[in-house]
């Protein structure tokens, strides 16, 4: 909960969009690590489904952000603003990242977020309660990060030229647009894939933690 708290306040204090989305990824992480400890069959099935999305919203978000380095060789976010404007596909994709990175429902990273609090819940109230500040504050610097990038308007001159997805960028970016959405919608697969190995795997924690603390009883 305090990596949670914590990385997510340091991403808030970011001008370079790179940094920002690392702080971000380990913010997110923090959540894979409480629903592992949570021990129970939502919080480490929302842990594994959370490192799946995981992997798919941050390598896009850094794939964003590599598109636009590519052209004005430049991480600040200062430097940007208005790429709605001349680059509409790349605003898309990148609206739809930043909502999965949100844990907008309909994208990977709401399923991951939801099952793990709920399963941090069962164990402990007041635990999910702060983390879920950090969903709070996750929207807060992620939303930040695309109103200064994309909208406001088109001012400087640098930005004037800049040209949206080419062919390349599109067959890299595309596929993972559908992946998020595609396993924010359909989880299933990912669930029968983990469902009978998670059981197993808290069953028997949980039954070496209860003889543990029933020795230490005696």
């Amino acid at each position: 909960v305090v990596a949670i708290i914590y990385t997510s306040l340091v991403a808030l204090m970011q001008e370079d969009m790179k940094k920002l989305i690392a702080y971000s990824s380990v913010a997110h992480m923090g959540f894979v690590t409480m629903g592992i400890f949570a021990m129970n069959q939502e919080g480490v099935q929302g842990a594994i489904y959370q490192m799946l999305s995981h992997g798919l919203v941050s390598g896009a978000l850094f794939l964003c952000v590599g598109v636009i380095y590519d052209r004005m060789h430049t991480r600040e976010i200062d430097a940007y603003g208005g790429l709605v404007n001349n680059m509409p596909k790349y605003a898309t994709v990148f609206m739809i990242f930043t909502m999965a990175n949100v844990g907008l429902p309909g994208t990977s990273g709401f399923i991951g977020e939801f099952l793990t609090m709920l399963g941090v819940f069962k164990v402990n109230t007041w635990v999910a309660f702060f983390a879920a500040t950090g969903v709070i504050l996750s929207a807060a610097y992620a939303l930040w990060l695309y109103r200064r990038v994309i909208f406001g308007a088109l001012t400087k001159d640098s930005l004037k030229n800049l040209l949206d997805l080419s062919p390349r960028e599109k067959a890299i970016i595309y596929p993972l647009v559908v992946l998020v959405i595609f396993f924010g919608v359909y989880p299933a697969p990912v669930f029968d894939a983990t469902a009978q190995s998670v059981k197993s795997l808290v069953t028997n924690v949980t039954a070496s933690i209860n003889s543990a603390q029933t020795a230490a009883a005696n």
